[in-house]
């Protein structure tokens, strides 16, 4: 330092010291994340600007128009479209997920929409709004009005039945076809069927009546919201006569149903049912009625981001391994079409990840956008994931018991990224050279927990709020003032009943309980030499002398003294 003022000073330069500039940093941003009112601030921001997420169009061509001019008009329109989105960047200081810069990607996708009569986009049922590119669904219509959009809800398993009634309903208010699905489950209970073995899928209905049953119940409860609402214009629980459903069509009620609103808007009805491999083809089948693309063949393109499931689905459709897959984002490179039946074509697009407002790069490491062992800093991924999954379900799904935080803290806050990964770290014995948790090793393991599902948060349609959507984490017990206490799945408290031991449940009864030392009399509830005694015993008898000594030579030190009198001479 003082060389370097030495320098300054020959070069003839003056530094002014700037005192009381300070600026106190909140938690909040040490660790990478958005305050609530940042938050808040952002979410608006986005829906403000949602309409500036477009995805690169496919410039006009016909049958005269050569390649090499084809080729270069893709170029001049693509570079354009990434510096649109590098201006949005750049001026409005938005954060955008990591959308695919590689053109030939995107001549995937445009091959696949031109070719496609249905257009599925496959998202995450944990998150289906960051997976969904609206954008997309304008691109199919511009290409051709006769092409259907759909979303596939994969990973749908890891919902309740009420989560995606209320998916089911949100897309159908906003006018979009929407299926549950889960590809990993299915093909489980295909292999159980080939076995011969009885699977129950988490009291999925199976017969027509159920099936019935909760139709009719989604129906008049969207029945009511609309009367609620008083919205004229919307329908929610219509069918129609061509329309596919996954429950039973033979029940009047139904019919009389869209008799009584003939002015129906949407021809579609979204259940919250997780559908089986046969009722999917159905949907697929069944989804297009118009001119198809060839004669005779209904081609289903399949495209969404990469890791959400695209392979896996086509793999269990077709019962055998057609495509490779992996839980790396981005494995597939090419698409490819796979023939169903005659009637059937399915198109797998490379995965691509579309142009979508985020609020952290934390969030896309914990939805799997990014790869997990390419991360460079897991403090603010870690520190999503406490806030997100509750200190109970964490300390229970590891085993592990997270330090409490201290007095002059919230008791109720949650637990920070150190505390959770030293946890970690003790419990699988991962340490350092220098005796300390491998903190980032932990972070990897947690996060690929987090978005394989283990770790289980499922985002809500935007009118619901977050913590009231997440009723697999009232499973969990909660300690309250010390006292142990269970949440019913009704989230109702019971208290556990504590056994206790005979000994200590006697030696605590006692009226007068205190601390055995030395001294100790009968008056407090011991004997010399012996066990407790009761209150009323106390006092009863008095010993003369020292009541550890066992025993009773008063006068030892006198007859010591009168053995060795002779020494004394």
């Amino acid at each position: 330092m003082d060389d370097f003022l030495a320098t300054a000073e020959l070069a003839g330069t003056e530094f002014i010291a700037e005192k009381m500039n300070i600026q106190f940093v909140p938690a909040e941003t040490r660790t990478g994340l958005l305050s609530a009112e940042e938050s808040k601030r952002m979410k608006k921001l986005h829906e403000d600007n949602k309409q500036l997420l477009r995805i690169p169009r496919r410039p006009p061509w016909d049958a005269h128009t050569s390649p090499d001019v084809l080729q270069q008009a893709e170029r001049d329109s693509f570079l354009v479209w990434r510096r649109e989105l590098a201006r949005l960047e750049e001026e409005q200081k938005f954060i955008l997920t990591p959308f695919e810069r590689n053109l030939d990607f995107w001549r995937q996708l445009w091959r696949v929409i031109e070719r496609s009569d249905v257009v599925v986009q496959i998202v995450d049922a944990r998150n289906p709004l960051l997976f969904r590119s609206p954008d997309l669904e304008n691109y199919v219509q511009e290409v051709s009005a006769h092409k259907v959009n759909m979303l596939l809800l994969n990973k749908a398993d890891l919902l309740t039945r009420e989560q995606r009634r209320d998916w089911a309903r949100y897309f159908q208010k906003e006018g979009i076809r929407a299926v549950f699905w889960s590809a990993l489950a299915e093909a489980q209970r295909l292999e159980a069927e080939e076995k011969g073995e009885v699977v129950d899928q988490e009291g999925e209905s199976d017969t027509e009546q159920e099936a019935a049953t909760d139709c009719h119940r989604e129906e008049n409860d969207t029945a009511r919201e609309t009367r609620e609402e008083s919205e004229q214009d919307e329908d929610k629980g219509c069918f129609d006569e061509t329309d596919w459903q996954t429950c039973s069509e033979e029940s009047g009620d139904e019919d009389d149903a869209q008799t009584t609103n003939p002015s129906a808007a949407s021809s579609f009805y979204n259940s919250s049912r997780l559908l089986r491999k046969d009722e999917l083809l159905d949907v697929f089948k069944s989804a297009h009625t118009g001119p198809t693309c060839k004669d005779g063949q209904i081609t289903v393109g399949l495209v969404g981001y990469p890791n959400v499931g695209k392979s896996s689905t086509i793999n269990t459709i077709l019962r055998n391994k057609k495509v490779s897959v992996s839980a790396t984002p981005g494995h597939t490179k090419h698409f490819q079409t796979l023939f169903v039946d005659p009637a059937l074509c399915l198109c797998d697009c490379p995965g691509l990840v579309m142009p979508s407002f985020v609020s952290t790069k934390a969030e896309m490491i914990c939805s799997g956008i990014l790869p997990i062992d390419q991360m460079r800093d897991h403090v603010p991924a870690i520190s999503l994931v406490c806030e997100t999954i509750p200190r109970d379900v964490l300390e229970r799904t590891y085993g592990i018991n997270i330090i409490r935080p201290r007095e002059d803290e919230d008791p109720d806050r949650p637990p920070t990224h150190e505390e959770l990964l030293m946890a970690y770290g003790y419990m699988r014995g991962f340490m350092t050279a220098h005796g300390q948790p491998d903190q980032s090793r932990s972070a990897r393991f947690i996060l690929k927990d987090y978005v394989s599902g283990k770790l289980l948060y499922c985002h809500p349609p935007p009118h619901i709020n977050p913590k009231d959507f997440q009723p697999q984490h009232s499973r969990f017990t909660r300690r309250t003032g010390g006292t142990k206490q269970i949440i019913s799945c009704d989230g109702k408290l019971s208290k556990v009943k504590r056994i206790e031991n005979t000994v200590d449940k006697n030696f605590f009864d006692q009226e007068n309980v205190r601390a055995l030392t030395k001294g100790v009399q009968t008056v407090m509830g011991y004997k010399p030499g012996s066990g407790p005694v009761g209150p009323e015993q106390a006092g009863t008898e008095q010993h003369v002398g020292k009541p550890w000594k066992k025993h009773g030579n008063r006068n030892k030190k006198e007859k010591v003294r009168r053995l060795n009198k002779h020494l004394d001479a």
